[in-house]
């Protein structure tokens, strides 16, 4: 076992352990009329018709390879408790809601009565005035304290965008009230002469988990009078706290529970989260509390036409001869373009920080050939911005000034996005709720609108485009979190003990594997046991053990070398891939080549420049089986289920022109390797079964290789994860297994729930690998179905009938998953939506740290 930047001690100390094995709305949103649909506005223009004029180009209604269409729905209003202070319904009517939504009023209730409660409904559907009521409320009757404090409330969100837009709606909502509620946001960004009065008066504090975890309770006497009147705690979009980071944020929320007690308060948790496979079990894993579950969502909807989009094949050629779709980033750019001259208002949704950099430029660049005032009617948002970037994009959305927009997830959460008309999405995002949760940014008004999900060229994507059921007719997925992780218990142990000594019964607050870590953080010498329970020894800050979000390290700085002005950060666990040297990095439209990475002073040093070309870093991997947890038979071949030790290097990088994606050229880095330990699933064959499959040796690694890509990239449509978060390898004779071997495994230190959710659904998931591969349109594998532009073996060798013939042997023998939920024939697409992530990080330097982006065979290169 290992942390991130622990002593070395710790790192002795705890050694190779294995574990043991939900969106958004805006209190202004209008109520419509109870039985009648939301209308549509004015004199925009349909859904359909905006489509239609997308699609009447050369060759582009060829492109859409399905349309679903979900029609507007009326809602059921309610009355709202009679607890609620007569002032705040005032002030709720005086934003144009005459009356609550049925689910509005019932959130309300149980927060009143103490219990703690999950808003699990759709885009729009009011979440926010449903904690809010009861909050403002219960703020008003303290402030009638001696004090003007008798209570207070804390907000966290996963975004610093999103606390400061709650804030403008909590302060817009609450203006009527005059000074009884005092919204503060407390983050990074708030300056230091802000942030006593925000201490000493503020009653709604809104901020996130990193600033609760680094910030508020390592320095909880401070924050004594406002932990003491602590009423609520607010956790909005809590469907993305899943994987690692949702297990850190779990015990930080157990940390502040404990601190709460110690002042005398005992807070009720309202959490808000996407339309979400039981919401309630996974808020209460969050917290640790019983949550109690309102998801029958009674608001209207206005109509969604969601168009699925695949980009037409080029006359280039790939890898190994493989025919190359255009781009997604290149689609996405000219519908961002086509929109914007429409005059419909518009997101593109990327998922890499270069993606959304890529595409504002192309459209930029489009729009100048039409108009020349149009270029300033776009841009890009993404995270690594400085915060007085980030404040001015997000006044220019509000205002309306930006017609277009090029973003990450950072947007993608709960950001109140009036007026949308359409939302492109490029690629998809990795979850079936963060798909549904980035189509919701559209039609907030209760308007009509558009969603395109545009593909990329690789195997989910492929596969969803021309499998639409998989989308429109499967509920969403639950949410994965193992807050027992020792990786991420034992630091969140070392902060408690400085935060308050560690006693006994703090021990059932903190989970079953307490009792485990407790002596092996004694022997560390970082927690010392005195008569008063387990205290911190050491003199560093014990909350810097714990990297809640797997950066991996402190934040790469970016830096322009002619004139030293910082550019931005880059996760450290994300600097061998993003800006290594000769990296291309895109910064607020401006293209930059990466000149020097100082691994060691956290710097990468740059110069603007205009390459015609992007890059793609590809590394190696290596993995070692250090304990199997569970097997089952498959037929002669195995199921198995435990921990790994995984070994990745990055090693090169390809240039790829821009637009097409065609390789350019490949150039060796010599970057250190890195390890990880943690979890994984794998499966063996037998020779009998290869015989069976008529896999001879010389296809044998090609076969594996192949259907460990596809396998790779189908998993996010069975567990709540992104590919990045993943990792795999193939060899066709492994030491530890001794057989022909494919392992997929959890990106993260300890792991992350993934490569458990893929072993309990492993015959449906390598299904849909197999049938992946098959129905592709290609001779011998492309991107597609079986090709991975990072693959360290430069996808060689790959075998695409092969890995069909493997996998129908292996699934030939499968027993059925007993434990796994029927689908319903066809339920209602879910409104609302979850997600995103951010992309995984790389493993770190020389012992295990962070996640790794590997999804390549470790036999060795020629």
């Amino acid at each position: 076992m290992a942390f991130n930047h622990l002593p070395a001690a710790m790192h002795d100390a705890l050694g190779p352990l294995s574990v043991t094995p939900v969106t958004h709305s805006v209190p202004m949103a209008k109520n419509h009329r109870p039985g009648q649909p939301p209308e549509s506005g004015g004199s925009r223009p349909s859904p359909a018709m905006i489509l239609d004029r997308l699609a009447a180009g050369a060759g582009r209604a060829a492109r859409i390879t399905h349309t679903e269409h979900l029609p507007p729905r009326s809602g059921t209003h309610a009355i709202w408790p009679d607890r609620i202070r007569p002032e705040v319904i005032s002030a709720i009517e005086k934003a144009g809601i005459a009356h609550p939504w049925a689910h509005q009023a019932a959130a309300a209730e149980h927060a009143l009565d103490g219990e703690s409660v999950v808003i699990a409904t759709g885009t729009a559907s009011g979440k926010s005035l449903a904690y809010l009521a009861p909050v403002l409320s219960t703020l008003l009757d303290g402030s009638e304290a001696p004090n003007g404090r008798g209570a207070t409330a804390l907000y966290l969100a996963p975004t610093k965008a999103l606390a400061a837009d709650q804030r403008r709606s909590v302060k817009a909502l609450a203006a009527p009230l005059g000074n009884a509620v005092r919204p503060a946001v407390y983050d990074g960004d708030t300056p230091v002469e802000e942030r006593e009065w925000v201490r000493q008066y503020a009653n709604y504090v809104l901020t996130n988990p990193d600033m609760l975890h680094r910030g508020i309770l390592p320095s909880h006497p401070r924050w004594a009078s406002f932990l003491r009147a602590l009423r609520f705690v607010v956790i909005d979009e809590c469907h993305t706290y899943r994987g690692v980071f949702g297990s850190h944020v779990a015990q930080i929320l157990r940390r502040l529970r404990r601190l709460c007690a110690r002042y005398g308060a005992d807070p009720v948790f309202l959490l808000a989260s996407a339309t979400a496979a039981d919401p309630a079990v996974a808020a209460g894993r969050l917290t640790g509390l019983p949550v109690r579950e309102v998801s029958d969502d009674a608001s209207p909807r206005g109509e969604l036409v969601f168009a699925l989009w695949e980009p037409p094949l080029t006359d280039l050629h790939g890898e190994k001869g493989a025919p190359v779709r255009r781009t997604a980033t290149a689609e996405t750019a000219d519908l961002l373009t086509d929109l914007t001259l429409q005059g419909v208002r518009s997101v593109a949704f990327v998922r890499s920080r270069r993606g959304a950099e890529l595409i504002s430029v192309i459209a930029k660049e489009r729009l100048a050939e039409v108009d020349r005032s149009l270029p300033k009617r776009v841009a890009a948002y993404r995270g690594g911005y400085l915060p007085e970037e980030r404040r001015a994009l997000e006044q220019a959305l509000h205002s309306g000034e930006l017609l277009g927009l090029a973003a990450t997830t950072a947007l993608e959460l709960g950001i109140d996005v009036s007026g949308l008309g359409a939302v492109v999405i490029s690629g998809y995002p990795g979850t079936r709720a963060s798909l549904w949760q980035q189509a919701g940014r559209a039609g907030r008004s209760g308007q009509g609108a558009l969603a395109v999900l545009v593909a990329r060229d690789d195997p989910l994507d492929t596969y969803l485009v021309h499998h639409p059921e998989a989308l429109f007719q499967q509920p969403v997925e639950s949410t994965v979190l193992d807050p027992d992780n020792p990786y991420v218990l034992a630091p969140h142990l070392c902060a408690a003990a400085a935060e308050l000594p560690l006693t006994e019964p703090d021990i059932a607050l903190f989970g079953p594997a307490v009792p485990e870590l407790l002596p092996q953080l004694e022997a560390a010498k970082l927690l010392r046991r005195r008569a008063s329970g387990w205290h911190w020894t050491r003199r560093e800050r014990a909350a810097d053990l714990a990297d809640i979000r797997g950066g991996g390290g402190r934040p790469v700085q970016i830096v322009e070398e002619g004139t030293g002005r910082l550019l931005g950060t880059v996760d450290a666990a994300a600097a061998h891939t993003a800006v290594h040297e000769g990296a291309v990095h895109l910064h607020q439209g401006r293209t930059h080549l990466v000149r020097k990475l100082d691994l060691e002073d956290s710097v990468a040093l740059v110069e603007q420049a205009d390459p015609p070309y992007s890059t793609v870093a590809r590394d190696t991997t290596a993995i070692t089986v250090l304990e199997t947890d569970t097997e089952i038979p498959w037929g002669q071949g195995r199921l198995c289920y435990g921990s790994v030790e995984v070994t990745n290097q990055v090693v090169s990088f390809l240039r790829r022109k821009l637009i097409t994606g065609e390789v350019l050229g490949e150039t060796k880095l010599d970057l250190p390797p890195r390890t990880l330990r943690t979890r994984a699933v794998w499966w063996t064959v037998t020779e009998d079964q290869l015989d069976s499959a008529r896999i001879n040796p010389e296809i044998l690694g090609g076969a594996l290789h192949a259907a460990e890509h596809a396998s790779i990239g189908l998993l996010p449509l069975f567990a709540t994860c992104d590919r990045w978060d993943i990792g795999g390898v193939s060899v066709p004779l492994h030491p530890d297994t001794l057989l022909p071997t494919v392992f997929v495994y959890d990106g993260h230190p300890g792991g992350a729930g993934f490569a458990e959710r893929a072993f309990h659904t492993a015959r449906r998931w390598l299904t849909a690998t197999r049938e992946a591969i098959a129905s592709c349109e290609c001779e011998a594998g492309c991107p597609s179905c079986i090709q991975s532009p990072k693959c360290g073996n430069g996808n060689e060798p790959l075998h695409k009938r092969g890995a069909v013939r493997l996998l129908t042997e292996l699934l030939s023998a499968a027993p059925p998953e007993p434990n796994e939920p029927t689908t319903p024939d066809r339920p209602t697409p879910p409104d609302g939506p979850a997600t995103p992530d951010g992309p995984a990080t790389p493993v770190g330097p020389a012992t295990p740290v962070g996640p790794t982006t590997s999804n390549r065979r470790t036999t060795p290169k020629d």
